[in-house]
């Protein structure tokens, strides 16, 4: 029988409350790192998803890390709003927890993934291989604040915004939950693999790479629908440190 702990660990941290919180170190860590390994350079490397974001309120009138924070400050309270009637009790632990879990999970899916399309393709296919292109012009410490950054933005762009947007609709289009669930991570996975091959800084397509990004997505999308946002960002940005760990060693 399940403890009443630990059954109420995995439903309060799967809350958009504990999926806030726990996405704010990421936030402050990338927006600090990313400026000292940039060293105040014109030019700066940025996630993709990041600079989509930013150019999106910039576009709007914001600028910099003030319209980004004014939209941090104004997620926080729109999760507070609709969340402040279910009290939501806060436990450090919990937060402990979550990047614990979603170590777990970065591993797992990590080794799933890698075999499952090493026995596909060929079994020399790696991970790694997905980042190399770009450890030859981007150094070690900007990968890895690369990584804490697209755990955290482009989660927020491909899970929350597509992943939960195509769950909406194809919830109102099918009036069935499961069936909205399995379209909406199809689909979003599918988007998210085929984005790293779109524009003049794309990767060169190929299938290997394609099924794994796709698998990859899946998972994560897997992750958001089951255990929120926090979990599936922190699962997204550990995999790629330990992806970028293994890369420089």
């Amino acid at each position: 029988m399940e403890s009443e702990t630990s059954k109420g660990y995995f439903n309060i941290t799967r809350t958009a409350t504990y999926g806030f919180l726990a996405a704010l170190p990421l936030f402050v860590l990338y927006e600090a790192l990313i400026l000292a390994v940039n060293e105040g350079a014109v030019a700066q490397v940025r996630v993709g998803a990041d600079v989509w974001i930013k150019q999106a309120l910039a576009a709007i009138g914001g600028a910099g890390m003030f319209s980004i924070g004014i939209l941090v400050l104004i997620i926080g309270v729109l999760v507070f709003l609709g969340e402040r009637k279910k009290r939501i009790p806060l436990h450090a632990g919990y937060f402990v927890g979550m990047v614990a879990e979603s170590a777990l999970y970065a591993v797992v899916v990590a080794f799933v993934i890698s075999n499952l399309v090493g026995f596909i393709f060929s079994p020399a296919f790696h991970p790694e291989i997905l980042i190399a292109v770009q450890a030859v012009e981007i150094d070690t410490a900007k990968l890895l604040v690369l990584s804490i950054g697209a755990g955290l933005y482009e989660e927020l762009i491909f899970r929350v915004v597509l992943v939960g947007g195509l769950f909406w609709l194809f919830q109102m289009m099918t009036r069935g939950r499961s069936t909205a669930y399995f379209l909406a991570a199809i689909l979003g996975a599918l988007v998210f693999s085929a984005v790293h091959y779109i524009g003049p800084l794309g990767d060169a397509f190929e299938l290997p790479s394609f099924a794994f990004r796709f698998f990859f997505g899946l998972a994560l999308n897997g992750l958001f629908l089951a255990r929120g946002f926090g979990i599936a960002a922190w699962t997204h940005a550990l995999y790629d440190v330990m992806v970028v760990a293994q890369l420089a060693g």
